[in-house]
């Protein structure tokens, strides 16, 4: 896999399309907003695989002692033993890419994907209902958010946003900033120990929400590259990342941000906190960093593999499990 880099590849996909995807969104979506589940297309569901351990995955969640992991083909896989064995989702009404998967609790969960697919689970991932979706464009979800159970909002490419206030049985678009042109891909979405909401995107953009998602403001970071992820750290900093190694950490909430020494050079797509406090992340061509100071600084290493890789979890024995272009892998940190 080239440079071009995994998140265009599995979370924007498509690209040769895009552009005719956005105008076939922007009239598509003003017919379905608002437009209840029951009201959709005939949809299908994903076809039962044993190969969807090895098949692209793009994000994974830890609910209770359960992991949750989402990616091509509607895939949905469960673990209960720390990705040890897995097993695929009983139902789930579609075979579009999903790309970010969050829940609320042990139960409640939400996925969301390409052709703006919005699925919920009540179930703990077990079965998926389709709340929303747009057959007639291809413009993707990257990530999902709920500040309650009724409340949530849905962010991806072009800067399209979409917003629940029942709980997903309605989606309206939005705009995230007001009398705002930018059509910038808002490639994550993830909160802060403070209740903060971040939208990492293009041209070294953050946006911030400190009323749960009702309004954003748009930070500045001082890079000039695509962020392709972040994440709110335990001792209440903030850790954005991207093109090239790129990453950026900010100990005030976002109002300032410094680079950040990772010794990488490849994209860096996603990560996680491990219990102990280390930072892992990993990106492109086999490439997985470690941070133990909180994110001052990171070492680097390239599995041997060279494989490409969209997020972690914590494994057993002091590894993690990478999830990416292969599927799940099992990584040995040292």
């Amino acid at each position: 896999m080239n440079i071009t880099s995994l998140k265009k590849r599995c979370k924007a996909a498509l690209n040769m399309t895009l552009g005719l995807a956005l105008s076939a969104s922007v009239a598509g979506f003003g017919l379905a907003s608002a437009t209840p589940a029951h009201a959709m297309e005939p949809y299908e569901f994903a076809s039962p695989s044993k190969m969807t351990t090895k098949a692209l995955l793009l994000d994974v969640v830890q609910t209770g002692n359960r992991l949750v992991a989402v990616g091509e083909n509607g895939h949905i896989i469960l673990s209960d033993n720390q990705g040890e064995t897995w097993q695929q989702a009983a139902s789930v009404p579609t075979r579009n890419t999903l790309t970010s998967v969050i829940f609320l609790d042990n139960q409640t969960g939400y996925a969301v994907g390409h052709e703006a697919t919005i699925l919920k689970t009540s179930d703990g991932g077990n079965n998926w209902e389709l709340q929303f979706n747009e057959r007639r464009g291809e413009t993707p979800l990257f990530g999902v958010y709920f500040s309650d159970a009724k409340n949530g909002i849905a962010i991806g490419g072009f800067s399209y946003a979409f917003e629940t206030k029942d709980g997903g049985e309605t989606w309206t678009q939005r705009s995230l900033v007001e009398d705002s042109y930018d059509d910038f891909h808002l490639n994550d979405l993830f909160t802060d120990t403070k209740g903060n909401v971040y939208i990492p995107a293009e041209y070294g953009t953050v946006y911030k929400s400190v009323d749960r998602g009702r309004t954003w403001k748009t930070l500045e970071t001082g890079y000039d590259g695509s962020f392709w992820g972040g994440m709110g750290l335990a001792n209440g900093n903030v850790l954005v990342y991207g093109m090239r190694g790129n990453a950026y950490l900010s100990t005030n909430n976002g109002k300032g941000w410094k680079k950040v020494t990772t010794n990488a050079d490849q994209s860096i797509t996603g990560g996680t906190q491990l219990a102990d406090g280390r930072i892992v992340l990993t990106g492109l061509s086999g490439t997985v960093l470690t941070s133990q100071n909180g994110g001052k600084s990171f070492t680097s290493v390239s599995r041997i593999d060279r494989l490409s890789f969209a997020t972690a979890a914590a494994g057993k024995n002091n590894s993690v499990l990478l999830f990416g272009d292969p599927g799940v892998k099992s990584h040995a940190l040292k």
